[in-house]
């Protein structure tokens, strides 16, 4: 059985769980040793992994049942051509034109 692919909610509420929660450790722990940021970091990596595992991940759908269909076939009339042709009518247009401004020659 193949593991389902973490969803976008999964992987943003634990990256940024790891990234705020380093951020606070490390400000409040004051710490300055190698050992101490190490242990800062495994802290924030696996209560981010907690966060990203308790977020709903993707629900799989029902899917509905197939209806039977019947046998016996029943005849759609074709349509005629004239009920296909569509005429759009022609833009209305007015005797009277728009006078063109420009400006004048100076």
């Amino acid at each position: 059985m193949a593991m389902p692919r973490p969803t976008v909610a999964q992987f943003a509420y634990g990256s940024c769980t790891v990234v705020f929660s380093t951020f606070a450790l490390l400000l409040l722990s004051r710490t300055t040793s190698g050992a101490g940021i190490a242990v800062v970091a495994v802290a924030a990596l696996a209560l981010g992994l907690l966060v990203a595992l308790k977020v709903p991940g993707a629900r799989a759908r029902e899917v509905a049942p197939v209806r039977q269909m019947s046998t016996a076939r029943t005849r759609v009339p074709a349509a005629s051509a004239e009920s296909v042709r569509a005429t759009v009518p022609a833009p209305v247009r007015d005797g009277a034109r728009e006078p063109v401004r420009q400006r004048a020659a100076s």
